[in-house]
């Protein structure tokens, strides 16, 4: 009895043809070419637009001079070194292209209709806000920055108390808002939280050691010379008090002296210091004598 070759399994009998696979990857890559295109076409667009966008803001704010009034002072300093060519208005420039080559590569994934792709990007476009939020803290806090530089320098001079504070202030101010940066684009924000109460309290310590410290013999001074100045002045009234006293005293007497002088029954002793007067007798009558007969007597 002969036995018969086996016969292949026909094709869709559950074996692999690579045939088909091909052909439907082939199909669904035709399928995906106008897609494809479009997103391109979308993009190239986009790009172009975002550009031009961009180098029609920047020229807008450097002729507004922008530049000059963010970069002054010394928090104009860090917005200098993070800014393209040391210029506010091409940093302003370069975040507006971006912000709008985010909205092309949204409408260029969308037009590819991939799920995954169109969640990762509505992801990054949600987290867009917080980007725009923490590149606008960074410009306000370099403009506060500089004009309290300026008001310092104004108000204190080129002392050296001037210097320090126009160096400090800024400084001070650029350190907060990149926490505030740091909190607002989320980053550990326990970390960053912790870090921040952590170094102000240690601001706080130190400013309070340095004026105890330092101004310890100051302190001391200003504390001696009201102590000595009190002292002075309540020695002085205590003068004026006794001085008082004494004159109260001696007019007393005076007093005492003048009324003993006008009793009659008591001595005509005139008071101290005092001519005792001249009374007239009533019984001796009053002449009345011309100046003419006064001159011949």
């Amino acid at each position: 009895m002969s036995t018969l070759p086996a016969q292949a399994p026909p094709d869709g009998g559950g074996g692999f043809n690579a045939l088909q696979s091909l052909q439907n990857a082939f199909t669904t890559l035709l399928n995906y070419v106008p897609n494809i295109i479009g997103a391109l076409l979308v993009l190239v667009i986009g790009y172009i637009i975002a550009r031009l966008i961009r180098a029609g803001i920047s020229r807008l704010l450097h002729r507004v001079h922008v530049d000059d009034k963010l970069t002054h002072g010394r928090g104009g300093e860090y917005v200098a070194r993070f800014s393209p060519k040391g210029q506010p208005s091409q940093l302003v420039g370069l975040v507006v292209q971006w912000v709008l080559l985010v909205f092309v590569i949204v409408s260029a994934v969308g037009t590819l209709n991939i799920p995954a792709v169109t969640g990762f990007v509505n992801q990054v476009l949600s987290y867009l806000p917080n980007v725009l939020a923490a590149l606008l803290i960074f410009l306000i806090a370099a403009a506060v920055a500089a004009a309290v530089g300026g008001l310092v320098h104004r108000t204190m001079g080129d002392t050296p108390t001037g210097r320090v504070v126009r160096s400090a202030a800024p400084t001070l101010v650029m350190a907060i808002a990149v926490f505030m940066i740091l909190n607002q684009l989320g980053i550990a924000p326990v970390i960053v939280n912790a870090t921040y109460i952590a170094l102000i309290g240690a601001v706080a310590l130190g400013a309070a050691l340095a004026f105890g410290l330092g101004g310890r013999d100051a302190a001391k001074d200003l504390i001696d010379s009201g102590y000595r100045r009190a002292q002075d002045e309540s020695d002085q009234v205590r003068a004026d008090l006794e001085a008082g006293r004494q004159r109260g005293r001696a007019d007393a007497e005076r007093a005492r002296q003048y009324a003993a002088a006008n009793d009659p029954a008591a001595p005509a002793t005139p008071p101290t210091g005092t001519a005792a007067p001249q009374f007239a007798d009533p019984a001796e009558p009053t002449v009345q004598m011309t100046p003419q007969e006064n001159g011949r007597r």
